[in-house]
């Protein structure tokens, strides 16, 4: 790939020259030669300036996704060529939602790098629906998602069984109460994971299925994380529901409590989440290393 495309993709991924030139280690006039030379090249314009900021022209739009495909093509290419050497060398970009990137994955990942060390791993988090648009803006190279919607242009492959719980601190008042009903779990307070975070999407459609909706749940509020939750429990006389695999050291140390929920089941599948079609040979790497993966 033309070292001019690599600092084109450079500028348009931070939008801003100066950062650019910081990532490649070259000057600022450096990067605006390069830039100029590739629009001369294509004969178009690919930034526009509003203010202080530089923003993407239609045609610099336009580029960017080309040329981030092509980059992920040399990338494979790399791989691939090391492959036929007996060695394995590339990058592979992961994105995970927040449960599977604090309980799940960061054990794969270093038995992954063990067994291939030459292949640059990167781990991007946030909840399932931030995942799948990082996939979908070819940002990452693949996600494992914990939400049961779907998106096109995502191919889903379910990898691992879990369960969401309801669960309590253990000097809460709930703490002695082994099962309640779904009424029951009406009126006790409740603290939940955010908007867009699988658990929630888990949660919102077991209840749709006893014609019940989040919003008429006594809901404190809605954290960002099940660590925040937990947290949380500490000091607070009410419920929440997260994931089994997040809570599982808690549980055995006594510090929070389960309490089973009558009629409502809330398992679900950890999924791999590829691009539609064609995906990286890392990749492929990668998932075939988690299936083999003794959880």
């Amino acid at each position: 790939m033309d070292y001019r495309d690599s600092v084109f993709l450079k500028v348009a991924e931070n939008l801003s020259f100066s950062k650019a030139a910081e990532e490649l280690f070259v000057s600022q006039p450096a990067v605006t030669k390069h830039i100029k030379e590739l629009e001369s090249k294509l004969n178009v314009a690919l930034f526009e300036r509003k203010g202080n900021k530089i923003y993407l022209t239609e045609a610099g739009s336009l580029a960017y996704n080309h040329l981030k495909m092509i980059n992920q093509l040399y990338r494979e290419l790399e791989f691939d060529i090391e492959r036929l050497n007996g060695s394995f060398k590339g990058t592979l970009r992961i994105g995970a939602s927040s449960t599977i990137s604090q309980y799940l994955i960061p054990k794969v990942i270093a038995s992954f790098y063990k067994r291939y060390p030459q292949i640059k791993l990167y781990l991007f988090n946030g909840n399932s629906f931030d995942m799948e648009q990082k996939l979908l803006n070819n940002e990452i190279d693949m996600a494992l998602v914990e939400n049961e919607s779907s998106q096109s242009g995502i191919k889903y492959i379910d990898f691992l069984d879990d369960e969401i719980i309801a669960v309590t601190g253990s000097s809460s008042v709930y703490s002695k109460r082994k099962l309640i009903s779904i009424t029951d779990l009406r009126e006790i307070p409740i603290v939940l994971r955010e908007e867009g975070s699988g658990t929630l999407q888990v949660i919102q459609k077991a209840l749709l299925k006893h014609n019940m909706v989040l919003d008429k749940f006594n809901i404190i509020t809605h954290l960002g994380s099940t660590e925040a939750i937990k947290n949380f429990l500490d000091n607070f006389d009410g419920m929440a529901m997260v994931s089994e695999k997040s809570i599982e050291k808690e549980l055995r140390l006594k510090e929070i409590v389960k309490i089973n929920i009558k009629n409502l089941s809330l398992n679900r599948k950890f999924r791999i989440a590829l691009r539609q079609g064609h995906y990286g040979s890392s990749a492929k790497l990668f998932v075939d290393y988690l299936f083999d993966y003794n959880f």
